[in-house]
């Protein structure tokens, strides 16, 4: 964090990769007259998700069924939660939803609607996450997290050995750790490092704002349901807890086969803040896509299993993905780029894994040269 604004790519070689495929996927939608936006298919999706969320805690509140069925219902609103974060909030924060800044803006708030806050997601997610991917100094998604250990670069610990075992539980903890203090975290630490560039008096208003969001949040979900529908509090807070787990789990698990699998590189900067690459080749060598073949998957994950053509193309819709990622790859078979993907969802899981168990041991002379 603390080379925040030092660190910067340098195309040494002048590649041609990116105007080229750049121009080559302008000229696909100029071509097929379509915009780089949301269509109908992205449109019904987005409703389809949010209804996953919304319209279970309804049934759970109006006809209180019994206690397994009502576990299946907070079961499902965590799918939803996966859902709208993946194939809804996602793109509009991303500017990719809607030529309407206001609709970005709308469809994005989706997250504050189940706990998060769009402002913080995109200082974390936008800036340094896609421009800094897989620098640890930088990507705070790819930072270790507590017993967690994502990158070659940091200090490994003694219980990083069996990581590979434990790390799934923990990624169930993600969401409730976003709802409950993440956002609190965050506010504090990109201030501190001036990520955040608002000013005081704008950051107080957002405090504010983040604080009666919080608060919204957790008296519609927890209290809501106890204090106007006489529903036991025991039995929410426990179907919350399990909402929040599969929401967890769901969401860390597809973003991890994207970054912290085999075959990606963790550059570091040199002394004077340089990463001696192309950034769009920065972004070909740190990220790889899985089961681009299985429709099912692709159309829930909203095409993050298209991570490559996601970070490279960030404005464009997840539902063009399919299309441009031939182009993608034919181009960078052009110019000799390795194009990273795990052809199966199995494959991807079970390659992150094998880094999980290997960032987890002590590394061998030439991993610690390297």
């Amino acid at each position: 964090m603390k080379l925040k604004g030092k660190v910067k790519f340098v195309n040494k070689d002048k590649n041609l990769f990116f105007p080229t495929l750049r121009k080559r996927v302008d000229a696909y939608f100029s071509e097929k007259n379509i915009p780089t936006t949301a269509n109908t298919t992205m449109k019904v999706k987005s409703v389809v998700m949010l209804l996953l969320y919304f319209l279970p805690f309804v049934v759970l509140l109006v006809f209180q069924p019994t206690y397994p069925l009502s576990l299946l219902l907070w079961f499902m609103m965590g799918l939803g939660i996966a859902g709208i974060g993946m194939s809804v909030m996602h793109d509009a924060n991303h500017g990719a939803f809607s030529k309407s800044r206001r609709v970005n803006d709308l469809m994005g708030y989706t997250l504050n609607f189940v706990g998060g806050s769009a402002f913080n997601w995109k200082l974390q997610h936008n800036i340094l996450h896609h421009t800094y991917t897989n620098v640890v100094e930088l990507d705070e998604d790819i930072q270790d997290r507590l017993v967690l250990r994502f990158n070659p670069h940091s200090k490994v610990k003694v219980f990083h050995k069996i990581q590979w075992v434990y790390a799934f539980v923990f990624y169930g903890l993600l969401t409730l750790y976003w709802v409950v203090a993440k956002d609190f975290v965050q506010y504090a630490l990109f201030k501190k490092t001036r990520v955040n560039t608002n000013t005081p008096a704008e950051n107080r208003t957002w405090f504010a704002k983040l604080v009666a969001m919080k608060v919204l949040y957790f008296f519609i979900i927890l209290g809501v349901p106890t204090l106007f529908f006489g529903i036991p509090f025991l039995q929410v807070l426990l179907g919350f807890l399990l909402m929040h787990f599969v929401a967890g789990i769901v969401l860390t698990v597809v973003f991890q086969l994207a970054h912290t699998v085999e075959g990606t590189s963790h550059p570091r900067p040199d002394e004077h803040g340089i990463i001696d690459n192309d950034w769009a080749i920065h972004q070909m060598n740190t990220t790889v896509n899985f089961s681009r073949n299985n429709k099912i998957l692709s159309w829930y994950v909203g095409g993050l299993n298209f991570q490559i053509e996601h970070h490279l193309f960030p404005r464009v819709c997840h539902v063009h993905y399919p299309a441009i990622a031939d182009i993608v790859k034919e181009t960078a078979t052009e110019f000799g780029i390795p194009y990273l993907e795990n052809e199966t969802f199995g494959q991807a899981v079970r390659s992150h894994i094998a880094t999980l168990h290997r960032f987890g041991r002590l590394p061998g002379l030439n991993e610690a040269i390297g």
